[in-house]
């Protein structure tokens, strides 16, 4: 995982501002309550240009988290879209990760937030492979984590929320001391639910099994365009329920996500998945997923927001 590398500007609540200058109150509600939702979002170099991938669908899911957590936010889809796209160009950044932050600001110190404003950020900055660069090809080794995911009826799995992502901490926190890359949390039924930050995919005799919404899985961008790529590539695909053990037994178990992209797991629990590396299923998916968002292959889904050279002064 990579360092964060600062860049010039960060967009405020209809403005630009400098890195240095986007800070908020110690006291502002999201310090002591975690009521912030966020994004992920990257855009990539294309020989057309830089490129961001499923930006509407992105910010879709951010306004989607701000709903269900009642944060009320003035700016629409198009308005965040359009910030986006300025906050690369303002930049003059050709690949990045963008993370758009919307949060509960300085007002009201109890738990209900009276008068407390809502804050807008959008960030980005140039980001590597998040579980390594080596781990496309070679995979990585995870555990079975002792923390359970969020259980229906205590915080929203649907959202993505600064608040829901402690669950998350003590996931990949557990993972690193005890030596793997990530940790995969079951549900409250003790079935599979994602790792900290991915979702997960299953492949046993040529089919891909995948867990539903319903074992507290976020709905995640990269988890639908995969579905989307296996079903074009004619690969048999199922949101099923899916037992601890089945993953001892696979042959083919991988990670998605905007940050992890296509990530193969070789090893779960110390037990080898099939030939210990990437299998030839995720190595097609991964590859039809890189030329989708490197734009080497056909746009067909409308899937990529152009990022127009900025107009010279």
């Amino acid at each position: 995982m990579t360092d964060m590398t600062p860049t010039e500007k960060i967009w405020h609540n209809g403005r630009f501002i400098d890195w240095n200058d986007a800070t908020i109150h110690v006291l502002s509600h999201v310090v002591s309550y975690g009521s912030s939702v966020f994004e992920g979002v990257r855009s990539y170099e294309t020989a057309k240009g830089p490129a961001v991938f499923r930006l509407r669908d992105h910010t879709r899911r951010l306004l989607d988290s701000s709903k269900i957590y009642r944060i009320p936010v003035e700016y629409s889809v198009d308005q965040l879209v359009s910030a986006q796209i300025e906050l690369i160009q303002v930049n003059r950044l050709r690949s990045c990760y963008i993370r758009p932050i919307i949060l509960r600001g300085y007002g009201g110190v109890g738990v209900l937030p009276v008068n407390n404003p809502t804050e807008v950020f959008l960030a980005c900055w140039e980001w590597g492979k998040y579980l390594g660069p080596e781990a496309l090809a070679e995979g990585v080794d995870v555990c079975i984590s002792s923390w359970t995911r969020l259980a229906p009826n205590t915080l929203p799995a649907l959202a993505k929320a600064g608040a829901n992502y402690m669950n998350s901490q003590l996931i990949r926190m557990e993972a690193h001391h005890n030596g793997y890359a990530e940790g995969i949390a079951l549900d409250a039924n003790g079935c599979i639910s994602e790792g900290s930050g991915e979702n997960i995919f299953v492949i046993r005799d040529g089919k891909i099994h995948t867990p539903p919404l319903g074992s507290s899985v976020l709905p995640g961008i990269t988890r639908d365009t995969v579905v989307t790529l296996a079903r074009e590539l004619g690969i048999p695909i199922v949101e099923t329920v899916i037992p601890r053990e089945m993953l001892y037994i696979a042959d083919e178990v991988f990670f998605t996500g905007t940050a992890a992209e296509v990530t193969p797991i070789r090893s779960v629990d110390r037990i080898e998945i099939g030939s210990g590396r990437r299998g030839p299923i995720t190595e097609r998916l991964q590859t039809a997923y890189f030329d989708l968002v490197e734009g080497k292959a056909e746009d067909k889904h409308g899937w990529l927001t152009p990022i127009p050279e900025p107009v010279s002064a």
